[in-house]
């Protein structure tokens, strides 16, 4: 049996590990309002988080660059785009909104992935024949 020295050994075999390779994290929320009838218009939806990033992180949390893809209004469901290094800060200025114009509200956040194709079927809506 013949053995490999250090060097061919090493030559051979690379390993090569990515925490994630996506620049980019994709969030499909949703907005829940405790008056049911009231709707968001998708730059009052933006603003709004924009208020929360900035209230919960200064003018450095509300500089994060997001963007909102496709907005639903009428059940108020969202798809966010943000860079992966701002995920954290997005994520938790969402879940720390808790009002709107002097009513309860909530963000749902449904999924999140680095790949938006991920965001297109649900799992957990899946039924199966």
């Amino acid at each position: 049996m013949k053995h490999l020295d250090q060097e061919e050994e090493s030559g051979v075999y690379q390993r090569a590990v990515l925490k994630n390779a996506s620049p980019y994290h994709y969030m499909k929320v949703r907005l829940v309002l405790e008056d049911e009838t009231s709707r968001l218009s998708a730059v009052e939806l933006k603003q709004f988080i924009l208020t929360g990033l900035k209230t919960l992180h200064g003018e450095v949390g509300a500089a994060i660059n997001f963007d909102l893809l496709k907005y639903d209004e009428d059940t108020l469901t969202a798809l966010l785009r943000v860079y992966s290094s701002g995920l954290v800060k997005l994520w938790s200025s969402l879940t720390l909104l808790g009002s709107y114009q002097n009513q309860d509200c909530a963000f749902r956040v449904h999924q999140v992935s680095p790949f938006l194709l991920a965001l297109t079927g649900n799992s957990r809506d899946l039924q199966l024949d």
